[in-house]
């Protein structure tokens, strides 16, 4: 039949490339699947209960955001402070940062039940709630990310040949970048850090009630958001020729993330034991559930062991930061740690409730195992920043360390005035 209709079937070789598109799209499928069933019969479908209201969904969420922290805290030791070498990374940092910023949107999109009231916030201001200011935060620091990032979207082939001129415009939104890493560097450090005072403030979870829950959130989010720009920039350029990496840079940068991470552990090791010198209902017993109950293992293994202590070991010493072998799993430890503090910190206070009645006080456990749907919707918002990412190391040229023309010029100069005629 189709020699007789002269019909010629397209010709497709699986290659990496198309496996793993094909891979990334089922996911996908699946995702779309289970949200539109979890908007059609709503937040039932899930193990998500009066109790344990933030599951996986809200931890998805919070990662998201922490590790996106790169683009600001870059951007601004770029701009702001000088670091004009580092560029190269920081543009890739502010698309990564566009990706998970995105992907927390997403979350949110699954997790808040009623996602058609998202424009609540904007018109009915609630000015006492650290949420109300989070959601205000992320959505102005989103815009940025967006104006930050058009310079790079620009590069896209297809859109320069049919909107030359759109592009023109959009590659000179670099010349506001200074301006652009103020904003960011103040909508994120406020959003970042009441993250963490969301949780700081609920004085009826004793386990999450302390100042220090903002300092740790910010610090974090710093660190796992250079290490995660940093590991995908390497991880892309041993998967495919387009991303190219500068290793001295990526040196210098990681060197920073493991003094960061001596810094965060010392603050991390006081804010659990310091906990224990005294005795109070719901604190003391959450402190038992991160230490020694269901969440140990993620606590003392994935957060404090391999997500802290030994990348800060491998980062420090220099032979080891210098092997790039070494240092991608450093870096990739730090990603793990840093999603496992943000699931520690979320369900250590959600699983321990105390009953405030008169009479005696007894402390009552829950239990939360995400559902399949949660899985499954989850899994797909991940696939989405991975597709994402893929794209733009592909078609976009997000990793690429090169210097550009002015930033050549530039060191030039320099040598010039330091070297002796």
């Amino acid at each position: 039949m189709l020699r007789q209709l002269n019909l010629k079937l397209p010709h497709i070789t699986l290659t990496p490339w198309i496996l793993w598109l094909g891979f990334l799209g089922i996911l996908l499928l699946a995702a779309l699947a289970a949200g539109i069933t979890v908007f059609w019969q709503g937040l039932s479908l899930t193990n998500l209960t009066d109790r344990v209201p933030w599951g996986l969904w809200i931890t998805i969420d919070l990662s998201s955001i922490a590790l996106s922290a790169g683009a600001f805290s870059l951007c601004a030791a770029v701009y702001l402070i000088g670091l004009k070498r580092y560029e190269p990374i920081a543009r890739t940092a502010t698309f990564v940062g566009l990706i998970g910023y995105t992907m927390a949107m997403l979350s949110l999109l699954l997790d808040i039940g009623r996602p058609d009231r998202f424009w609540h916030a904007m018109i009915y201001w609630n000015s006492h709630s650290l949420l109300w200011e989070v959601t205000m935060c992320v959505m102005l620091y989103l815009a940025v990310l967006i104006l930050e990032s058009m310079p790079i979207f620009a590069r896209l082939d297809w859109l320069k040949k049919r909107f030359p001129a759109v592009t023109e415009k959009m590659s000179r939104v670099h010349h506001y970048a200074p301006y652009l890493a103020i904003a960011g560097l103040a909508l994120s450090s406020l959003h970042q850090s009441s993250l963490g005072g969301v949780y700081g403030v609920l004085k009826a979870r004793p386990v999450w009630y302390k100042p220090e829950m903002a300092v740790l959130f910010m610090l974090s989010a710093i660190i796992g958001g250079i290490a995660l720009t940093l590991f995908a920039s390497m991880l892309s350029a041993r998967l495919t020729r387009r991303a190219i990496t500068n290793d001295i840079l990526i040196q210098r940068v990681a060197h920073f993330v493991g003094w960061a991470l001596v810094a965060y552990l010392y603050f991390r090791f006081w804010d659990v034991f310091a906990q224990h010198y005294t005795f109070e209902p719901g604190r003391t017993e959450g402190m038992e559930l991160l230490t020694s109950g269901p969440l140990s293992f993620n606590f003392w293994v994935l957060e404090m062991l391999l997500g802290t202590l030994v990348p800060m070991v491998i980062l420090l010493t220099p032979y080891t930061r210098r092997h790039p072998f070494w240092r991608m799993v450093a870096l990739s430890l730090i990603v793990i740690g840093v999603i496992a503090f943000r699931w520690d910190t979320n369900l250590s206070g959600l699983l321990v409730v105390m009953p405030y009645l008169p009479g005696q006080q007894t402390v009552a456990y829950v239990s939360y195992v995400p559902s399949l749907i949660e899985v499954v919707a989850g899994l797909g918002i991940v696939a989405y920043g991975l597709l994402a990412f893929s794209l733009g190391v592909r078609y976009l040229n997000v990793v690429n360390h090169r210097l550009t023309t002015e930033a050549v010029k530039r060191v030039a100069g320099e040598l010039r005035e330091t070297v002796p005629a």
